[in-house]
C-alpha cells in the first residue's frame, strides 16, 4: 500500500507493511539549460525538415512568395500569388484528376495535417489514454503523415514502444469523434506503424445501380460493386467460399445478383456452371432460368449438394497425380452453389435427416472443394454457431447490416468490430444501407467497407431474356486431366 507521511515532500512515497515502511524519494536531475536548448533546437529543425520533407508543394506555396516579397515586395508577391491561383483554377477546371494529383491533395493533406490532426495531437491523444507518462514525461505516438483523397484521410502512425494494434482498435470511436470524421479503421502498415483511416463523407450512401455486363469474366475479380475508396469491388469467388450474413433487407440478394451477372458471359461460354438452392423460394427464382441448376425444396437442395460432391470427389480422383489446382474449361467448368438463406436448411430444417444430409454436403464441399473448381456463395440471416456450425469453413466474408454488435465478431472474425468493421450501425433505410457492408478476406485481416451494385427485377428479367436462351453446356466426363 502507497500512502502520504506527514511532513513529506509531494513526491515522496512509503510502502508500508505490519512490520517495515520504506520511504522512496525520487531522484531529481536537474539537466543544464544549455542541454535543454540544444534539444529544443534539435527538435524544431527536425520539425522543420519534417514538413518540408512531407509537404513539398504547401512549403513552396508558403515560401516562394514570402521570397519574392523580400526580395521584390508585396506588390510582386501578390501578382505572382494571383497568376498562380488563377492558373490553378484553369487547371483544375481543365483537367481536374491531373490537378488533384499533382496539388490539390497535397495542399488539403497539409492543411488537414496543420490544422485538425497537429493542432489537437497531443489533448486527443492524452484523454484517449494513447499516451504514456515516464518521470514526469509526456510520451506520444508520433503523427507521421497525413494524405487525402476523394473521400478519406489517411493517418500514419508511429506508435509507442510496447503498444499494440488492440490499444488503438479499441479506441476509434474516440478517435472519429475527436477529429471529426464519420469513423475510424485501424490497420497494420508495417512493425509499430499504423494506418488510421478518417471518412470525411460517405461515398456510399447513395445507391449503386446495376453494374454492366463483363465482356470477359476473371473468376478471381468479378465486379459487384464500389469500395469506400472509390475503386470498384470485386469478388474472388473460384479458390475460395464466401459467406454473407445480414438481416433482413441490409442487400444480400445485391451481392448474390451482383456475383451472378458478373459471372453470365462465362456461364455462356460453358466455363462456369452455377446451382442454385432457393429454400425461400424467393431470391433466385425470378432467375431460376440462368442456373445451370435450381432447387427450391430441402430434398431438392441435399439431392444437388450431394451431387456435387459426387462431382468433387471425381474430379478429385481424376486430379490426384497430376495437377493440384483447377483451370476452368468447358470439360470442367467452376461450378459456384449458391445458396440464399442457408439457415433454412442448415438449422430451421425440422426433418433431422435433411439437415445432417445438408450439413455434412457443405462442410464436405467447403473443407475440398476450392482445389478441384468447386466454390460455395452462402447468405444467411442469423450468424450464430448454433445456427450456422461450419462459417469459420468460409475464407472470405462479408457482413452487412447486422442487429448487434456481437455478431460482427462472429462473423468477420475477432476484433473485426474493434477495427472499425460497424455493420450493427449501418443504416436500416434501404436507400441508404442495403447492399453496404464490411469485407475481411482471408488474405487479409483489415476489414473494407464496400456497397454492392443493386440488381433490381427489371435487370434479372433482362439478363433471363439475353442468356437464359444459350444456357451453358453439360459436363463433358473425360478420361484424362491436361
Amino acid at each position: 500500500m502507497l500512502r502520504k507521511l506527514p511532513g513529506d515532500t509531494a513526491r515522496d512515497l512509503v510502502s508500508t507493511t505490519p512490520d517495515t515502511a520504506i520511504v522512496f524519494r525520487p531522484t531529481v536531475v536537474n539537466t543544464p539549460a544549455i542541454v535543454v536548448i540544444v534539444i529544443a533546437l534539435w527538435r524544431f529543425l527536425a520539425g522543420i525538415v519534417h514538413t518540408v520533407w512531407r509537404h513539398p508543394t504547401a512549403v513552396a506555396s508558403l515560401l516562394v512568395p514570402a521570397a519574392v516579397a523580400v526580395r521584390y515586395g508585396w506588390t510582386w508577391a501578390g501578382l505572382l500569388v494571383g497568376s498562380v491561383l488563377v492558373l490553378g483554377v484553369v487547371w483544375a477546371l481543365l483537367h481536374r484528376v491531373s490537378f488533384l494529383a499533382v496539388a490539390g491533395w497535397r495542399l488539403l493533406a497539409f492543411w488537414r495535417w496543420m490544422w485538425i490532426y497537429r493542432r489537437h495531437w497531443q489533448p486527443v491523444m492524452v484523454i484517449a489514454g494513447l499516451s504514456k507518462v515516464m518521470k514526469g514525461r509526456d510520451y506520444l505516438p508520433v503523427l507521421v503523415r497525413v494524405s487525402c483523397d476523394d473521400f478519406t484521410d489517411r493517418v500514419t502512425v508511429k506508435m509507442l514502444s510496447g503498444q499494440s494494434v488492440e490499444d488503438w482498435a479499441k479506441r476509434t470511436d474516440h478517435l472519429a469523434h475527436a477529429f471529426g470524421a464519420l469513423s475510424c479503421r485501424v490497420s497494420i502498415v508495417r512493425a509499430g506503424r499504423l494506418l488510421l483511416t478518417f471518412p470525411r463523407r460517405d461515398p456510399l450512401a447513395t445507391p449503386i445501380e446495376a453494374l454492366p455486363i463483363p465482356p470477359a469474366v476473371d473468376l478471381g475479380a468479378v465486379p459487384v460493386g464500389k469500395r469506400e475508396d472509390g475503386r470498384p469491388w470485386t469478388l474472388k469467388l473460384h479458390g475460395t467460399h464466401v459467406l454473407v450474413a445480414g438481416a433482413t433487407g441490409s442487400g444480400k440478394g445485391s451481392i448474390i445478383w451482383s456475383a451472378v451477372r458478373g459471372l453470365l458471359p462465362a456461364v455462356r461460354a460453358g466455363l462456369v456452371q452455377i446451382i442454385g438452392l432457393d429454400p425461400k423460394l424467393m431470391e433466385l427464382s425470378y432467375g431460376r432460368e440462368l442456373f445451370h441448376r435450381y432447387a427450391s425444396s430441402p430434398e431438392e437442395c441435399a439431392d444437388a449438394l450431394e451431387e456435387t460432391v459426387a462431382l468433387m470427389h471425381d474430379r478429385a480422383g481424376l486430379y490426384a497425380g497430376h495437377q493440384r489446382s483447377h483451370t476452368p474449361s468447358v470439360a470442367y467448368p467452376f461450378v459456384l452453389v449458391v445458396v440464399d438463406e442457408v439457415a433454412f436448411l442448415t438449422a430451421y430444417q425440422t426433418d433431422k435427416h435433411l439437415r445432417e444430409r445438408v450439413k455434412a454436403a457443405l462442410a464436405t464441399l467447403t473443407t475440398q472443394g476450392r482445389a478441384v473448381g468447386v466454390g460455395v456463395l452462402a447468405a444467411l440471416q442469423d450468424p450464430r454457431k448454433e445456427v450456422m456450425s461450419i462459417r469459420n469453413l468460409f475464407p472470405d466474408k462479408i457482413a452487412l447490416r447486422l442487429d448487434e454488435s456481437e455478431q460482427v465478431d462472429m462473423v468477420l472474425g475477432e476484433g473485426a468490430r474493434d477495427r472499425g468493421a460497424l455493420a450493427d450501425q449501418i443504416s436500416p433505410i434501404p436507400e441508404r444501407g442495403a447492399g453496404v457492408g464490411f469485407v475481411r478476406l482471408e488474405t487479409s485481416p483489415d476489414p473494407v467497407r464496400v456497397r454492392a451494385a443493386y440488381v433490381c427485377d427489371a435487370d434479372i428479367h433482362a439478363m433471363v431474356a439475353e442468356f437464359a436462351s444459350s444456357p451453358a453446356l453439360p459436363e463433358v466426363p473425360s478420361e484424362e486431366v491436361a
